[in-house]
C-alpha cells in the first residue's frame, strides 16, 4: 500500500526541517515523551478511503490529509506557535511533489490553520494540508 510512502515522504521532510530548528516530533505510534518546557510537533497522516478511477482497476488513488500539530506552553500567547504555522506553510506549499522512485505524492490544497486547542497545560493549534497520489 502506498499510504506508508506517502508517510515516510512526508515524515522525511518534516523532520529535516524541525531538526533545522531543534523542534522534537511526536510521531504517529511511537513513543514520545514531550519535553519538560518548550514547543513541540505532532505529525499525523489522516488517509481517505483508496479509489480508483479505470475500469480494470488497476489504478489506485490515495488521498487524505498530513496534519501537524503545534504543541505550545499555555499561557505564553499565540504568537510563537502561528509563526511556526506559517512556516510549516512555507515548506509544505500547494503542489509540491514528492517523489520515491516512480511513485509521486501531491500537496493538492494550501495549509490550513485550524483552530487552536488550549489544555490545562499546553496551547496546539493544528495545520493541515489535503494530498494526492495516483498509483498503478
Amino acid at each position: 500500500m502506498s499510504q506508508k510512502l506517502i508517510r515516510s515522504l512526508y515524515e522525511q521532510r518534516l523532520a529535516a526541517w524541525a531538526a533545522a530548528r531543534s523542534l522534537p516530533v511526536a510521531w504517529q505510534n511511537v513513543p514520545f515523551t514531550p519535553p519538560a518546557t518548550g514547543v513541540y510537533l505532532r505529525a499525523f497522516l489522516l488517509p481517505a478511503d483508496t479509489d480508483s478511477l479505470d475500469l480494470e482497476g488497476a489504478h489506485r488513488l490515495y488521498t487524505g490529509v498530513f496534519q501537524i500539530s503545534i504543541v505550545a506552553p499555555n499561557g505564553n500567547g499565540s504568537g510563537a506557535a502561528e509563526q511556526l504555522a506559517a512556516d510549516i506553510d512555507a515548506e509544505f506549499p500547494q503542489n509540491l511533489r514528492l517523489t520515491s522512485g516512480a511513485f509521486a505524492v501531491q500537496i493538492v490544497s494550501p495549509c490550513s490553520q485550524g483552530p487552536a486547542i488550549p489544555g490545562d497545560v499546553t496551547y496546539m493549534i493544528p495545520v493541515s494540508f489535503r494530498y494526492r497520489a495516483d498509483a498503478t
